[in-house]
């Protein structure tokens, strides 16, 4: 009997997280719009952006285009020369970044983005002698081995090695459902932040502080008014850099072109990815303020690698972006996402296994909780290490039963639409998570 196309996959190919042992991969053929299909003509509703990550949908033709313009034209240049199309992004930048931010590096991915941030840090403070970097428990910062040592989730255990030590120091996080310090905001008077002032008089040798402004894959955790700000106002203080990991809550996700808009904040390093070509290509971007490029004026920028500023992926963000503010996507990504969370709260009224319902723009967490009382969870990291089914995961896979692809983690599920998303297709999307909740009520404490 001839072997299925996926389990062929499956045998030549590692699935990311997981035992190899029962991976499954759809075959996926295309997608378009706010949806996908698979090789048994089965469709789905992308209510997830895949990995929260193709903001402008599929199928979207200026970028297509802007691919094919550029393999045409120059696939490919060392990064020691410069491009039409590596100007053209660099002056496009100018335009959205928040304030400060002049000068850029560009890779292929969130993790290699971050990689360079912390150097960027660590080099620029060479002379002091300052190499810590201070980020959360709940955060994920990439995979390699540097980031996954920034990254506070169950991620990092099994790349630890005994005895060695990363510089890096983690702070609690602004989870107000389940506050780590056990306050109460406002009446906290955000302890949290405050913490991070701790650490610094405590640790000494600190470079900079790291965070993602809203939390992505480990909850869409939202910090309280004034948290950002006063995490921004202690680093500086103290004489470190600010670092705001966009890789995921940028271009529009959270109803703002960058998330730390929100607040005012203007970080020393940014970095971000996935929307800034809609996921249509891979790129990264490292932007940083004048003060740190004029100190590379006069010492080594100790970094770079073979596909920086490859132009084949520089074009396509231009095209991004051009649609992004064409089809005024920003303002539109924040009047549907009230629609979008009015939505997901009215579940939270009907389901006794929903804890919690957070989120701004089109970026909400639904989150599951075994007893509404003590907020217990139904599974913990050690479950998702163990390769335990959690809760939020069969309620996915029943989702998917009903034509709505939904992206779920150890306790939650991520609502994160493609900006272009319709009234009608969130409506699509959050009835087949309020069918599919049922699983998830029937183990609830009554």
């Amino acid at each position: 009997m001839e072997q299925r196309e996926e389990d062929r996959t499956a045998e030549l190919n590692y699935g990311t997280w997981r035992a190899q042992r029962g991976w499954k991969p759809r075959m996926i053929v295309s997608a378009d719009g706010s949806r996908f299909r698979d090789s048994h003509g089965n469709t789905f509703l992308d209510f997830s952006s895949q990995l929260m990550c193709s903001n402008l949908g599929h199928g979207n033709r200026r970028v297509q285009n802007a691919i094919a313009e550029q393999a045409r034209k120059l696939p490919y240049i060392a990064p020691e020369f410069t491009t039409e199309a590596r100007l053209k992004l660099s002056l496009k930048l100018l335009d959205v970044l928040p304030p400060g931010l002049v000068k850029f590096f560009f890779g292929t991915s969130g993790t290699e983005a971050n990689e360079a941030a912390v150097k960027m840090a660590r080099m620029f403070f060479r002379k002091e002698g300052k190499f810590k970097i201070i980020t959360r428990y709940d955060s994920y910062h990439g995979s390699t081995a540097g980031s996954i040592a920034l990254t506070g989730d169950h991620r990092r255990y099994m790349a630890e090695m005994p005895g060695h030590s990363s510089g890096v120091v983690r702070a609690p996080d602004p989870y107000c459902y389940r506050c780590p310090l056990n306050l109460e905001y406002p009446g906290c008077g955000i302890a949290c932040a405050d913490y991070v002032d701790y650490i610094f008089r405590h640790e000494g040798n600190v470079a900079a502080v790291m965070v993602e402004p809203v939390t992505g894959t480990n909850g869409v955790i939202v910090p309280p008014d004034g948290y950002m700000q006063k995490l921004a106002a202690i680093t500086r203080d103290h004489g470190a850099l600010f670092i705001a990991d966009e890789v995921m809550s940028a271009w529009g996700r959270t109803g703002e072109w960058f998330a730390v808009d929100r607040w005012g904040v203007r970080p020393d390093i940014l970095t971000t990815a996935k929307g800034i070509t809609g996921a249509y290509i891979p790129l990264s971007l490292t932007a940083t303020t004048r003060e740190i490029a004029d100190y590379f004026d006069e010492n080594i920028f100790s970094h770079g690698h073979t596909y920086e500023a490859h132009p084949l992926t520089l074009l396509p963000a231009v095209a991004a972006i051009d649609e992004y503010r064409n089809g005024n996507l920003i303002d539109r990504a924040r009047e549907m996402g009230g629609y979008l969370g009015a939505r997901l709260m009215e579940l939270k009224e009907r389901h006794r296994s929903v804890g919690d319902v957070r989120g701004t723009g089109l970026f909400w967490a639904v989150e599951l909780v075994r007893n509404r009382e003590t907020k217990e969870p139904f599974n913990t990291r050690e479950d998702k290490n163990a390769g335990v089914v959690t809760m939020a995961g069969r309620v996915g896979q029943e989702m998917m039963k009903r034509g709505v692809y939904m992206n779920s983690w150890i306790t939650h599920l991520i609502a994160a639409p493609p900006l272009i998303v319709t009234r009608e297709e969130i409506d699509e999307g959050v009835d087949a998570l309020d069918a599919s909740l049922g699983i998830a009520d029937a183990e609830a404490v009554r």
